[in-house]
């Protein structure tokens, strides 16, 4: 079978983290991915959970990836990285505004070898503008997009996400915007700059609070686990010390909601026939229904809430993730070997393709692990990799 991307060669030359998961999400389906990497390696080989001294979070970024060192802002590491863009179809990076432009490596240098390479660029705040050479990381997209300042309970300060949120979204995003730009170079017949800037995807996701204020001057404020929108929706304790979430987002939902719990009476209240109008009584609606949960277990609680068709989810931490039967029949953890941690678990692909499913190769592999491989596709002799290991060039 023949993988979706196959025959997609990516340059992944980027760290921390949405550009190197762009290029993974890539690989996932196919494409052959070359991770350069500085020659004392990925910082995000030493961000996180360790098992023996070895990065698990590597092992899922780097996934599907072949793995070499290069030093760039070397003569000798930009002359061979010339030699590979020549046959590639798309390089992501995430360094500073104009340093690849300083290191003779700029879009303008690498279309002249390459016309058809993609070049995408995954910055905190883009090309452009007065913030472009600042230092960017999700962290400071979470804050200037809105998220942090309508996340929270609304007597707390604004919050930030436990994981890189922005970065994910900023991820899918350039995963996206390369294969558009590959579909664009088959009609224009040549390739073009992607200028991501992490603070714009989150904005998007976060729905219409822009039009919302351009149109109402309305400023989204911090509702905790609650909604505007609609009401019962909230987070809640079951007996037992475990926790569901709910959501009523449809009129019939919320009903069958207060006929399950006891309540039937509040769904003749005139406040209770719009969702936005709920969410104005939702203290009511929060003790009618955290009450009838607090007396049941979890488990009582999702069967009689799925028998009353009514949604209802329970709050998991990996643990329960991992044992789910939903997440089971989906194939959502996989199971690979991996050369230094034998067999390890991590989330499967992202989506399920019917002819050409995706699939995870191997882990995120050792150092340098396929340098002399991938270097001698461009006629690096044994000899020049001792020249160049001496010099500091690869590892």
């Amino acid at each position: 079978m023949t993988d979706a991307l196959s025959g997609i060669r990516v340059l992944d030359t980027a760290t921390l983290f949405a550009g190197p998961l762009a290029a993974t999400l890539l690989a996932d389906y196919g494409a052959d991915v070359i991770k350069i990497e500085h020659p004392k390696g990925d910082p995000v080989r030493s961000h996180g959970a360790q098992r023996d001294g070895v990065g698990l979070w590597w092992k899922m970024l780097g996934r599907g990836k072949k793995a070499i060192t290069l030093y760039l802002g070397s003569p000798e590491g930009q002359e061979i990285f010339r030699r590979m863009v020549a046959d590639a179809d798309v390089v992501i990076e995430n360094f500073r505004p104009g340093t690849l432009e300083r290191w003779g490596l700029g879009y303008d240098e690498l279309r002249k070898i390459n016309p058809g390479i993609v070049l995408a660029r995954v910055t905190g705040f883009g090309q452009i503008g007065p913030y472009s050479k600042r230092p960017g990381f999700g962290t400071l997209a979470e804050a200037m997009s809105g998220f942090a300042a309508i996340t929270g309970e609304p007597d707390g300060p604004p919050t930030l996400p436990p994981f890189g949120l922005a970065d994910g979204i900023a991820a899918l995003t350039t995963a996206f915007a390369v294969m558009t730009a590959l579909r664009a170079r088959e009609h224009t017949g040549h390739g073009q700059v992607v200028d991501l800037a992490i603070i714009e995807p989150i904005l998007t996701l976060l729905g219409p609070q822009i039009i919302a204020y351009d149109q109402l001057g309305e400023l989204q404020e911090r509702t905790g686990n609650r909604s505007t929108n609609n009401a019962p929706r909230n987070t809640y304790r079951t007996r037992d010390g475990g926790w569901v979430a709910i959501s009523t987002s449809a009129q019939s939902i919320a009903e069958r909601v207060m006929r399950l719990v006891g309540r039937p009476e509040l769904i003749e209240e005139p406040w209770f026939a719009t969702g936005a109008e709920r969410a104005r009584h939702a203290d009511v609606l929060d003790e009618a229904v955290g009450s009838w949960i607090a007396e049941r277990d979890r488990d009582e609680v999702i069967k009689a809430f799925e028998e009353a068709q009514a949604a209802v989810a329970p709050i998991y931490t990996a643990a329960d993730i991992m044992v789910d039967p939903q997440f089971d029949a989906l194939g959502t953890i996989a199971t690979l070997m991996d050369d230094e941690l034998g067999p390890v678990k991590m989330q499967n692909v992202l989506f399920r393709l019917s002819e050409t499913p995706g699939r995870i190769t191997s882990t995120g592999a050792k150092v340098g692990a396929h340098t002399e491989e991938v270097l001698g596709r461009y006629d690096v002799t044994g000899e020049q990799l001792a020249e160049l290991r001496e010099k500091g060039v690869i590892r």
